[in-house]
């Protein structure tokens, strides 16, 4: 995801919101060569400060990068806090989502996968759109509505 981040968004400067655990980490120290800053913690672990951070990223012009079923799933869901930030700072949402053709899906809760070394990645970016004006179950039912689009296209 960096690279398409640095290609789509040139100048711009984002912060991921990574768990406080050990394999965040990594996570973390990778991105950080791609000049993307890192949010550290989760909604079971230091949720005010994150969400804080969040707010103060946004509020600094800086985007924030959200994976939106949260550390504990289940498997995609919307979390309320990917929807509460956006709403309590007013921004738009995108969704970010890719397929690869070649990979390796761990056997975790969210079958998170690696791409395989040459597989080809197609990147798939939404339009912004507001989430304003919707109770926390309406705009997670319009995320979820958007993620199902991109299924359908890549």
């Amino acid at each position: 995801m960096p690279f398409i981040f640095d290609s789509c968004w040139q100048g711009r400067k984002a912060n991921v919101m990574i768990s406080d655990h050990k394999d965040g980490q990594m996570i973390s120290d990778i991105i950080k060569h791609f000049g993307i800053g890192s949010i550290r913690g989760s909604s079971s672990k230091g949720a005010l400060k994150v969400f804080l951070s969040a707010i103060k990223s946004i509020n600094n012009g800086v985007d924030v990068v959200i994976t939106p079923d949260g550390p504990r799933g289940p498997r995609h869901s919307i979390s309320d806090g990917s929807v509460t930030i956006a709403q309590k700072t007013g921004v738009n949402v995108v969704v970010l989502s890719y397929k690869a053709s070649k990979f390796w899906q761990f056997n975790s809760w969210d079958k998170m996968i690696l791409p395989k070394p040459f597989s080809k990645l197609t990147y798939y970016i939404s339009s912004e759109f507001s989430l304003e004006g919707l109770n926390i179950q309406e705009a997670k039912n319009l995320i979820v509505k958007k993620f199902d689009e991109v299924d359908s296209i890549i």
